[in-house]
Order: structure tokens, then C-alpha cells, then sequence
């Protein structure tokens, strides 16, 4: 018996990373309306595993309707790692993570078993760069100028590690509860470097959003905003919101559809 389900109008394959060392499982789900002439947008979704088929599933819904849902038909990747539970966050905490001379860790995070190889995180944006992207836009008819990155909590902090290293490689990052205790905060020195440089690069739009069940991630997304809000940057566009009643878990659905309107915005 094959339990396998196939999704309509979705190819999937594997892709190996040789800057990783390891494959990683590819889905893309491509619009049923034909191209445009300038290619279709591209939304990639960090922890495919999890987050692809919502993502997919809500542009589909509502792109059928774009002039009232201002959802757009665009392609969607999902970017999962195979794998059990176990093993794959074991390669998100090392996919995610910036390279450090010394990892700290939050006493309320020591019992989760976080003490595991970090660090990857510039050979990963690597992978994106060089293998995956070229090899989505080889294959489908894409619209290089509109192109977001997705991440949820640890791939939400890459997502934003991604736009202050590299802002250039996406033209708009939606971060959804990102981790930006990391490390003993350490994102929050990538976030100077890029405000110092920020001048140079085109224009980059950022949306944030937490649930209001969250704690402390809700100060510090807030933090972080205010500081980029400050900076009064005319080629950054930030939006920030707080999802009513929503908890780490809860606020990836509820905030979909917001973070896909923010793309067409």
C-alpha cells in the first residue's frame, strides 16, 4: 500500500549541499494561472517540514481572488530537512546558528538539550545563494526582483541573520517569532553592522511578527524593531505585529496570510 501523498501542482526533490556536507528535501509549488511576462514572485519557507504546505495552501486559496485578498500566484519553496524529530533539529540548531567563538545558553533552555554543533549558518546562506536559488530560477520562469525568505523561530533568527549579512539576497524577509535571545543576543551586533552599512544596499522590506503569549520574545521583537525604526532608514520597510492571544506555536498560522499580504504590499 502507498500512503504517499502527492500535491497538485507540487514537485519535489532532494538537493545536496556539498557547503553543508548534506541533502536537503526541496518542494515547490507552482502556480496553475500562466506566468507572467517578468516570472512569477518566490516565497522560500525555512523548516519546509513544518511550514510548506501552509504556506502553499494559502496563496493558492487566496490568489484566486488576488484583488480582494491582495495575494498574488507566486511559487512557493519548502526547504525540510529529512529525517526523524530528533535529527532534524539537530540540523536546525546547526543550520540556523551563526559561527561563534563560545555558545551561552539560557538556563530555562539547558534541559531542552541545546548543547549540540552550532554555527552553520553562513555555509547554509551559502547553499541558497549558489545552489539552491540558480537551480529554482534554471528550472522555473521567476521574478528575481520579488523574492522573500520565511523563517519561523530558529529560521526566523536566519531570516534576519540573512538580512543583515547578505540583505541583497532577498527582497523581502518575513520572521516570525525569531530567536533573538541566541546566543547571549549576538544577532543584535549583526543588526549594527547592517544599520552602519544599510545606505549602500537597495531597498529591503522586513515583517515581524510574535504572539502575545510569548514573554520575552515579544520584548525583544519589539526591541529590535524600535531600534531599525530609529534608525529612520528610507530603503527599510518594517512592520511589526503582535498577535492577540497567540502562542509560539499557535502564531504560524495565524499570521500566514498577514505575512504573505506584506510580499504584495
Amino acid at each position: 500500500m502507498n500512503d504517499k501523498v502527492t500535491l497538485e501542482h507540487t514537485e519535489t526533490w532532494s538537493c545536496y549541499s556539498e557547503e553543508m556536507g548534506d541533502t536537503y528535501d526541496i518542494s515547490v509549488s507552482l502556480p496553475k494561472s500562466p506566468s507572467p511576462e517578468e516570472g512569477y514572485p518566490v516565497l522560500y519557507v525555512l523548516d519546509g517540514n513544518a511550514y510548506f504546505q501552509f504556506a502553499r495552501d494559502a496563496i493558492r486559496l487566496q490568489s484566486k481572488n488576488a484583488p480582494k485578498t491582495f495575494v498574488k500566484a507566486a511559487i512557493v519553496v519548502g526547504i525540510g530537512h529529512p529525517g526523524e524529530d530528533e535529527e532534524v533539529s539537530k540540523r536546525r540548531f546547526y543550520d540556523f546558528t551563526a559561527p561563534a567563538k563560545a555558545y551561552h545558553y539560557p538556563e530555562r533552555l539547558k534541559r531542552l538539550n541545546v548543547e549540540r554543533e552550532h554555527g552553520g549558518a553562513l555555509k547554509f546562506l551559502t547553499f541558497l545563494e549558489t545552489r539552491l536559488k540558480p537551480e529554482i530560477e534554471r528550472r522555473y520562469r521567476v521574478d528575481e526582483r520579488k523574492q522573500a525568505l520565511y523563517g519561523h523561530s530558529l529560521s526566523g533568527l536566519f531570516t534576519l541573520f540573512t538580512l543583515f549579512t547578505k540583505p541583497t539576497a532577498f527582497q523581502t524577509y518575513l520572521t516570525i517569532s525569531p530567536s533573538i535571545w541566541w546566543n547571549d543576543y549576538e544577532l543584535l551586533h549583526y543588526m549594527e553592522q547592517f544599520l552602519e552599512r544599510m545606505e549602500k544596499n537597495g531597498v529591503q522590506r522586513l515583517f515581524i511578527a510574535v504572539g502575545e503569549q510569548e514573554r520575552f520574545m515579544v520584548d525583544d521583537a519589539k526591541r529590535l524593531v524600535e531600534r531599525l525604526e530609529a534608525a529612520q532608514l528610507e530603503n527599510l520597510e518594517c512592520t511589526f505585529y503582535c498577535a492577540p492571544e497567540e502562542n509560539h506555536a499557535s502564531v504560524v498560522p495565524t499570521t500566514m496570510s498577514r505575512a504573505i499580504r506584506f510580499t504584495n504590499q
